[in-house]
Parts: structure tokens; C-alpha cells; sequence
């Protein structure tokens, strides 16, 4: 995925031409999609039949549709840091995982980048290539972290890509839409106790959206600190929408209750999956 995101860059600065019509771009960015994708997922459909052990082959193409591999390992280091008053080694730890500017934030804004930067990854990475395997199978998964991937290196919010990246933008979010909802309602039954109505009230004027506010909003409930808010791309500041303004601030000790409320959700949503399989067995075997 490393190298597919250098060629999707490299790709980029070859066809994404500033100085024509943002129209132009938008189709620029379509074809770039069409034919950056289809190739490469016909190559693998064909290479299948050379496969004796299909199930080998399918794990195989999953192992490489997830992601976020390491990251609640790179989360827990930059909360040590910055517990520890080392926001230079935090910076550098996180500058690598999210678009965001880096070297102007403080401790509170590393903090809220660094939470929101592991939900929107595991989420998108994790839980949402699963979701696409177990419904339609590997190719299903790779096609939406291949996708994801482009919409990384040409994301919107950069000056540059907003209508090149403009179709991908949108095919991710729509997309990622049913599994975002998903994850919401995990985190949800994980806050039974913390006044669900009124968590529910907060979050569903949200519900439609297709964009990731909804698991923002969710979080910063769950975790009962303000997320969102102004963030730094690429020097320019960016107007977003501030959660749970009446809480406070997140720090370094928020950062590690949000990697215990995430991480939940994934082994919530793993037991789920293993007892409806085995469950699903059971009924086959009786029949």
C-alpha cells in the first residue's frame, strides 16, 4: 500500500494540471481512478485461477485490504510523549499518520489530532475493509482500500485536489457510509449508562451526512472531552465543526481512553462475527 500511494502521488503530479478548469480536473481525477483501479483488480481476478487454494488466496488479499497495523501502538507512544512534556518526539510520531500541519500544535491540539487520527484510520482501515470482506468477499475489501488509498494521496483537503480527488471523495464516502453507522452503534452500546437518549439526541441530526462527523460526535460523547474544531492543511486553516463543546479539552490521558473505546468496538464487533458464524454452523449442520 506504501508504493500504491507513491504511484497515486507520482500519478498525480503528472495529469492534476493546475492551470486548467476545475472541470477539467474532475475528469482528470475519474479517468486517473478508472484506470489506476480496473487494471489491477482485473490482474488479480484472472491470477485467481491459477490458485489451488482459493481460501489461501482470499486471506492473502485481505491480509493486504487492512490496515492500521501499529497504529494503537503509534497512538500509546505519542500519549507517552506527551505525558512525559516531549512534544517535539510526539510531533514526529504523529506527523507521519495524519495530513494535518504538525509543527505548530501544542500539546491539546496533539492530543485531539492524535484521537481523532486513530478513529477515522481504524475505522476506515479496519473496520470497514472488514465489513466489505464479510459482505462480498476480498475483492470487495481491496477495491475500498485501494480506493482509500487514493483518497488519501488526493485528498480534498488540500488546495490542489479538491476537484481532482473530488470522485474518490465522494465513491469513500458513500461507500463507507453503512460501516461508519455500524461502528457508531458499537460505540454507542459501549456508553449504556451515560444517558444513551441523550446520546442519540446529540448525534442523529448527523445520521444522513456522508462524511465521518458521526463518529467524531460519537467519540467525543463516549469520551466525554471536545474533539473537532479548526484543524491546519497544508498552512491553510479549515473551518470544521467542534463536538461536545460543554466538555473539556482532550490531553494525553484522553488519548488512551479513546484507543480503549475503539479497541472495544473491534473486539466487540470480532465476538459478533465469530458467534453468528457459529451459530450460522449450528443451524446448517441441523438442517
Amino acid at each position: 500500500m506504501h508504493w500504491f500511494r507513491f504511484f497515486c502521488t507520482q500519478l498525480a503530479k503528472k495529469v492534476n494540471n493546475q492551470n486548467n478548469k476545475p472541470s477539467q480536473q474532475k475528469i482528470a481525477g475519474a479517468l486517473s481512478t478508472l484506470v489506476t483501479l480496473s487494471p489491477l483488480l482485473i490482474i488479480l481476478w484472472l491470477f485467481e485461477s491459477f490458485i489451488e487454494v482459493n481460501w489461501l488466496w482470499h486471506g492473502f488479499l485481505l491480509y493486504f485490504a487492512l490496515g492500521s497495523f501499529g497504529l494503537t501502538r503509534a497512538t500509546i507512544k505519542t500519549a507517552k510523549a506527551l505525558l512525559a512534556k516531549n512534544t517535539s518526539e510526539a510531533k514526529q510520531l504523529i506527523a507521519p499518520l495524519t495530513l494535518r500541519n504538525t509543527e505548530k500544535l501544542s500539546s491539546l491540539g496533539l492530543s485531539k489530532a492524535c484521537i481523532e487520527m486513530h478513529l477515522l484510520q481504524t475505522m476506515q482501515q479496519c473496520f470497514s475493509v472488514a465489513f466489505f470482506y464479510v459482505l462480498w468477499g476480498p475483492y470487495a475489501a481491496l477495491t475500498f482500500r485501494l480506493l482509500l488509498e487514493m483518497h488519501y494521496s488526493w485528498n480534498i483537503k488540500l488546495p490542489q485536489f479538491r476537484a481532482f480527488g473530488a470522485l474518490v471523495n465522494n465513491l469513500v464516502q458513500i461507500l463507507q457510509w453503512l460501516p461508519t453507522r455500524l461502528f457508531v452503534l458499537f460505540i454507542m452500546l459501549g456508553t449504556i449508562g451515560q444517558n444513551s437518549r441523550l446520546f442519540w439526541q446529540l448525534i442523529k441530526k448527523h445520521f444522513f451526512s456522508l462524511n465521518n462527523t458521526i463518529s467524531v460526535y460519537a467519540l467525543a460523547l463516549a469520551i466525554e472531552k471536545k474533539l473537532g474544531g479548526v484543524a491546519l492543511y497544508n498552512d491553510t486553516k479549515l473551518r470544521r465543526a467542534s463536538f461536545n463543546d460543554s466538555a473539556l479539552e482532550p490531553d494525553a490521558s484522553s488519548i488512551v481512553h479513546a484507543v480503549k473505546r475503539v479497541n472495544q468496538v473491534l473486539y466487540f464487533s470480532f465476538l459478533c462475527l465469530v458467534f453468528s458464524s457459529a451459530l450460522t454452523l449450528v443451524l446448517t449442520l441441523k438442517i
